[in-house]
């Protein structure tokens, strides 16, 4: 039976608890045991998808189709367990689904309340599909003494007295300010959170304690006294300079030896942390670096683009360079000076995906940047569309080439897709339908062309890779497009949909319509991103 760790957060928001989880997960992994991450949000929201990036950040899409929240690209990218739908569940998922229940009758004309069905609801999810796991570590968004929390807190302290002795553990992550008026950290906000988690029936078994300077072993004490729990159950939690170092912190600091002596497991295996240190070593001593711009539309908020953040990186770790990232807002290549101006000491230029109109027209103006100063360029979903457009625009004399996402046009070399076909058959979709869950969504497979550069980039001409959009290239505009020396080199298994486009005669211009970002790891690049930095390497050592 799976053994369960609930992760809660107290004091401030934004403490790092996806990352504490990922890397505690990563920890429990390297000593052999098999784990699965989960993440509660209070949110009403069924779940990130119709959210703006400014109030979420990026929305982190699954194989199996599924929008949720960034934390789940954490765990991902840190365990290399592929994450699915039943790892993410919201307040409004479990309300909507307790409501369709109740429509139907199924509750027999019962008074619907938050305990029992909210509360059992959230239960079953925590428990599902969880037979062959050793560890599943569910993470509870927010902070302790949300209102919006409390039937997740509720759950928590039913199934840790229904579930059999030694299969729980309540970790609990808190802020221990430094005053620097007074010169000193300060315990007490740690334990009046302690205290309100404690008023709702769990008690912790390990803190893990976050700060901006080491924690004296005076005042782990102190927290351990008041809070009633183990002194090196207290664990510090320094600032890193990279996230990659968290896992073997957190492993000098006693945090997995912790947790396992609270399920009362004596476990003398070392965790095999081989390749940690491998993925540490490339960050630290790079030998050489790029610059890459990125431009794009949230690029004031960067966990907006937090998975093509971190596939730049691990490109950099396949390349062993440091990628310094410049985000650029695309609105500011509408004025063609700034363009030049701020173009040209990149090495490469990266055009993400994103929605709606605003900056479009500097994202082509950036493509052809690239296109015509031969520099590397990377279009990522809407930045293949873009680079379609201005192929059409530039190259293949279609004047007035567009897409129909930002109005109606004359030529769209873009439009709204409404049926393809998936495992479960053909799907629809319709214009005029709900935004949330009407996009192509998840994996899905694509064939290569034998000779292209992709295919040499993947080593293999079948491939498949995670989607999240409503529109697609226009396969009638293939050819124009290829006579203008744009080559469709990869599409879906029935020759519908693009998925690939190149320049044969460029050094580097791809363009996908996939994320190829949403499966790199750390110490398992995404080839798109290793192949990607290299022609940056190059690129700079041209200059």
């Amino acid at each position: 039976m799976a053994r369960f760790i609930f992760i809660t957060g107290g004091v401030v928001s934004s403490l790092g608890k996806g990352l504490m989880a990922a890397s505690l997960a990563a920890l429990l992994q390297a000593r052999g045991y098999k784990v699965r991450i989960r993440k509660f949000d209070p949110y009403l929201n069924v779940d990130p998808g119709t959210m703006s990036p400014y109030q979420h950040g990026e929305v982190y899409v699954t194989d199996d189709g599924a929008e949720t929240d960034l934390d789940l690209g954490h765990y991902e990218r840190f365990t290399g367990v592929a994450a699915r739908q039943s790892d993410n569940v919201t307040s409004g998922r479990i309300y909507q689904q307790i409501i369709q229940k109740e429509r139907r009758g199924d509750y027999l004309g019962a008074t619907v309340q938050v305990i029992p069905h909210v509360t059992d609801a959230i239960k079953e999810f925590a428990l599902a599909e969880t037979d062959d796991l050793d560890f599943v570590l569910c993470e509870i968004g927010g902070t302790v003494g949300d209102i919006e929390s409390l039937p997740f807190m509720e759950a928590i302290r039913q199934l840790r007295n229904e579930l059999p002795r030694l299969s729980t553990v309540s970790v609990h992550v808190t802020l221990v300010p430094f005053i620097a008026a007074a010169g000193e950290l300060k315990t007490k906000p740690t334990q009046h959170s302690v205290r309100e988690l404690a008023a709702l029936g769990i008690q912790p078994d390990v803190l893990l304690c976050r700060s901006e300077h080491p924690l004296p072993d005076s005042d782990r004490a102190k927290i351990a006294q008041f809070c009633n729990v183990r002194a090196e159950a207290v664990i510090p939690a320094l600032d890193a300079a990279s996230i990659y170092e968290v896992p073997m912190q957190y492993h000098a600091e006693g945090l997995d030896d912790e947790v396992l002596r609270a399920f009362g497991i004596g476990d003398a295996r070392d965790p095999d942390l081989t390749r940690w240190y491998d993925v540490l070593d490339r960050y630290q001593n790079p030998e050489g670096e790029v610059t890459i711009g990125v431009v794009g539309k949230y690029v004031v908020l960067q966990d907006a683009y937090k998975s093509l953040r971190e596939a730049l990186v691990h490109g950099g770790l396949a390349n062993r360079v440091k990628v310094n990232i410049r985000w650029l807002d695309a609105e500011l290549f509408e004025d063609a000076d700034e363009l030049a101006t701020r173009l040209e000491p990149l090495d490469a230029i990266l055009v993400p995906g994103g929605f709606g109109e605003r900056g479009s027209e500097g994202k082509i103006a950036s493509v052809r940047y690239a296109r015509e100063n031969a520099i590397p360029f990377f279009g990522i979903c809407l930045g293949m569309q873009m680079a379609c457009i201005e192929g059409a625009r530039n190259v293949s004399g279609i004047a007035r080439a567009s897409t129909t996402e930002f109005g109606d046009c004359e030529e769209p070399v873009v439009g709204l897709i409404t049926e393809w076909m998936s495992e479960e058959g053909l799907q629809k979709r319709e214009a005029g339908g709900d935004l949330g869950g009407t996009m192509r969504l998840g994996a899905y497979p694509a064939r290569l062309a034998p000779n292209s550069h992709v295919a040499s980039v993947y080593g293999t001409t079948e491939i498949s890779e995670r989607h999240r959009h409503r529109y697609e290239v226009n396969v009638h505009y293939r050819d124009a497009l290829e006579k203008g020396g744009l080559v469709f080199s990869g599409e879906s298994p029935d020759g519908e949909l693009p998925e690939i486009v190149e320049r044969p005669d460029h050094p580097w211009f791809i363009g996908v319509q996939f994320h190829p970002e949403l499966k790199s790891k750390p110490f398992d690049p995404h080839p798109l991103f290793a192949s990607f930095v290299a022609a940056a390497v190059k690129q700079s050592r041209l200059v």
